[in-house]
């Protein structure tokens, strides 16, 4: 299995602005091009054809650096460990180890070691996200009843 770096890449002032500058260059290309494969050239006019997917991705990462956010990019299907799976929740391996054994979040045991799949992570996001706004939309409701 192939290394899975799950750290964000954080971009600079400087790396946002040069997103912000690009990235309706890119929307633009691909709502113009509807063709699988996107061409890219040098100045030597060698060419490169890169899967219309990958752009698209590009144009997402560059999206969310454009705002300011870090990126990192999970190939679907990865396995990740406790800790791996505890950062991307941004909680605390031990609370993580809470979520799987209260069968919040899927996992399996390889040897000793527990792995959890990206997809029951992003599941879970799902769902818990769900559940904050239903709560929200809830005490939205209660507020009005209670004209406060």
């Amino acid at each position: 299995m192939a290394h899975l770096a799950l750290d964000s890449i954080q971009p600079s002032k400087t790396d946002s602005a040069t997103a912000v500058k690009a990235l309706p260059h890119i929307r633009d290309y691909l709502d113009r091009h509807h063709e699988s494969g996107v061409r890219l050239a040098d100045e030597d006019g060698d060419q490169l054809v890169v899967p219309r997917g990958a752009v698209e991705l590009f144009a997402r990462i560059l999206a969310h650096m454009a705002a300011g956010k870090g990126v990192s990019v999970v190939p679907a299907g990865a396995d990740l460990t406790t800790q791996q799976a505890a950062n991307l929740l941004n909680v605390s391996r031990p609370y993580l180890i809470g979520l799987l054994e209260a069968g919040e979040i899927e996992y399996r045991m390889v040897g000793t070691h527990r792995r959890v799949k990206i997809e029951s992570v992003l599941e879970y996001l799902r769902n818990d996200d769900h559940r904050r706004r239903e709560a929200a939309e809830e005490l939205t409701r209660l507020t009005q009843d209670m004209d406060l």
